[in-house]
């Protein structure tokens, strides 16, 4: 079963780069005329982007440069070692909904520093995956098509990145135990 799954896993990605595109060939879809199209869209979409983007980094720099990411989980660490959790995967559950490639670079920290069979690492792979960046969704998707009214948008992606943290803590504890 491994073998077949490591296969389907290396073919997957060129079978789908040929099969789309001879799949709307077939349809009579003009492919290249469509690509064309859709690159052009696509780099518009990144040219408006570019201030929420650069707010948004600035944010978070700030946010981290000023020790203020520290002061929290210094102050909420006596709570975490009470529940259990370790104070490690905080700064993940602040990073993870303001940007992906720093919290991508602080889950690769931690397992790099704890292995990645480790409870820490394992919980932080699993909060990689079921949480979002929520706030950098919210500020360059909703800046980039015009949405000023995000409130309930950024209440929902919040409380489900929350959900998602506790639930990775909880199932990694039950599948893997502490």
């Amino acid at each position: 079963m491994y073998e077949f799954v490591s296969l389907l896993s290396a073919w997957s990605i060129p079978a789908l780069l040929v099969f789309i595109p001879l799949y709307a060939a077939s349809r009579r879809v003009p492919v290249y005329e469509s690509f064309v199209e859709g690159a052009k869209d696509g780099f518009q979409t990144a040219v408006s982007i570019i201030p929420q983007l650069v707010g948004m980094m600035v944010a978070i720099t700030v946010f981290r440069a000023s020790g203020a990411m520290e002061l929290l989980i210094g102050l909420l660490r006596p709570l975490l070692d009470l529940v259990g959790v370790p104070g490690e995967v905080l700064p993940l559950a602040f990073l993870r909904p303001l940007t992906g490639s720093g919290s991508l670079a602080y889950t690769a920290d931690l397992i790099q520093t704890y292995g990645p069979d480790s409870m820490i690492g394992r919980i932080a792979s699993t909060i990689q995956g079921s949480t979002d960046t929520t706030l950098y969704v919210l500020t360059v998707y909703f800046g980039a098509v015009g949405i000023r009214k995000a409130g309930y948008a950024l209440k929902v992606g919040l409380f489900s990145d929350i959900i998602g943290f506790v639930a990775s803590i909880v199932i990694c504890a039950l599948v893997f135990g502490a």
